[in-house]
């Protein structure tokens, strides 16, 4: 937990609301997400009993396996939640743009993509086993399943992976989003309770935060939000419903365990749009785009399912990429948003300050290397901990870079090195004006190419050499749901 993070919860906690830790969203809001509110079996790992999902937070729908232990009924059940969600997923692929690469082939890229919103954290990892138990599954021989089954697990796989993507926005979980823009009085583990989360940033009225998480713990009346039901629950009222084979008394049972979690996540959809859209947003659901298009398009010719553990080498790409991706999204976050900005001013890597002195002609070098560099005089209060020649970026004027000359006695030196144009005088506002507040950091999200990786077929032996081509077997069709 970051200092302004800590004292975020302590003045929360003093104040008796949640404090505001962004001023921008940092994660794409779709028009149309899908709603997504899975419950599991008791004592069993991926287990479907109940979900609730859709676009309209007025017509949910509801889906529920009367019989949570017949095989049959489960098949039914994702049968049913396939023909919700696949109708939605593949709609995005219909309406295209090309766009153009350099040194590649064009692509087709949709012009939107789904967004799957569940709960939290725990309904994403029930929603990948979900995926794992049913994306191998056989349309023919022994135990056949419809055939959208199979594709329908192929997607939750898709949506689970994304979600551990870093800045991704394709599948998003309430309680993460809501805790990475507001702070409560509460502990990290307590922020996982989505009703004492929500209780936090916008208590009811007549109650403080504190009052309206006290009440959230209560079951009976804020159910737990998934995919674990309450023990209380399960013993005194879903056994024996299910034991008497009353499959209404099942479905009314978990409908009110799962209405209102649907409620607290809409709510918490309507808190994360009323923040305006961080800059770097677009760019980031531009790969979500894309991400998709290719999942789409992989499907559409015939690929088989995700394999059930990469290869060494694919293991290997996918930590460099997620890696990349997560460098990159702090350093985005911290561009688009001065709070978490602040965080690194307290540490050194960036400083903020009014400029009290500039150069605009200063260059360097003689003759036809002789280049434009200009300097600009900085008073910053902010401790700066970088060395001289550290390269430096601006929020300010993205895409510009600087160079660190000399920090003495809260006076910054800096030269800029790019983004002034390229005549003999800079382009006019590339240059800070003296009087103009401005903000530079050794934060910089400049491109980083793929790791040296071998090809498949050059896997060292020490990793298990070349592995074999991943066809689907009867082993895997035959995975069972717990």
């Amino acid at each position: 937990m970051s200092i302004l993070t800590s004292l975020a919860r302590l003045r929360a906690l003093k104040e008796g609301v949640a404090q505001p830790t962004a001023t921008v969203r940092h994660c794409h809001v779709s028009e149309r997400p899908m709603v997504f509110v899975p419950l599991k079996l008791s004592g069993e790992a991926a287990a479907p009993l109940a979900a609730m999902l859709g676009t309209d937070r007025d017509r949910p729908r509801l889906l529920v396996v009367a019989q949570p232990r017949n095989r049959d009924l489960r098949f039914a059940f994702m049968a049913e939640l396939a023909e919700a969600l696949l109708p939605y997923v593949e709609g995005f692929a219909t309406h295209t743009e090309t766009v153009e690469r350099k040194n590649a082939d064009p692509y087709e890229r949709a012009l939107d993509a789904p967004q799957l919103v569940l709960p939290n954290p725990a309904g994403v990892a029930f929603t990948r086993l979900l995926g794992r138990s049913t994306r191998f599954r056989r349309t023919d021989g022994p135990y056949p399943v419809p055939e959208e089954v199979p594709l329908l697990g192929r997607w939750l796989t898709y949506f689970a992976e994304r979600a551990a993507h870093p800045g991704s926005s394709l599948t998003l979980t309430a309680t993460e989003e809501l805790g990475r823009h507001w702070a409560s009085g509460q502990s990290g583990l307590e922020d996982a309770n989505l009703a004492a989360l929500l209780g936090w940033i916008a208590p009811p009225p007549g109650l403080n935060g504190p009052e309206a998480a006290e009440e959230a713990e209560d079951p009976l009346i804020w159910p737990p939000a998934g995919p674990a039901t309450d023990p209380g629950f399960d013993a005194e009222v879903l056994a024996p419903a299910i034991d008497d084979g009353a499959a209404e008394r099942v479905t009314e049972a978990l409908r009110t365990q799962l209405a209102p979690t649907w409620g607290l996540v809409w709510q918490a959809i309507d808190l994360l749009r009323k923040l305006p859209e961080g800059a770097s947003v677009p760019t980031r659901w531009e790969g979500d785009r894309g991400s998709f298009s290719m999942m789409a398009e992989q499907i559409s010719e015939g690929a088989p399912p995700q394999a059930r553990r990469d290869g060494a080498v694919a293991a290997a790409a996918r930590l460099s990429r997620m890696e990349r991706a997560q460098a990159s999204f702090e350093v985005q976050r911290a561009y688009d948003d001065p709070l978490i900005m602040a965080e690194y001013r307290l540490t050194g890597e960036a400083f903020a300050g009014e400029v009290i002195e500039t150069d605009p002609g200063n260059t360097e070098g003689e003759g036809r290397s002789r280049k434009l560099r200009p300097v600009v005089l900085i008073k910053t209060d902010d401790p700066v901990r970088l060395q001289p020649g550290a390269a430096l970026g601006t929020p300010d004027r993205r895409g510009q870079a600087a160079e660190l000359v000399e920090v003495h006695e809260g006076l910054v030196t800096l030269k800029i090195t790019k983004g002034m144009g390229r005549g003999r005088t800079p382009a006019p506002g590339s240059v800070p004006e003296v009087g103009e507040r401005v903000c530079y950091t050794s934060l910089t999200d400049d491109f980083q190419g793929s790791a040296a990786l071998p090809d498949r077929e050059a896997t060292p032996w020490t990793h298990g050499g070349p592995p074999q081509e991943y066809v689907p077997s009867d082993e895997d069709a035959q995975e069972e749901w717990a």
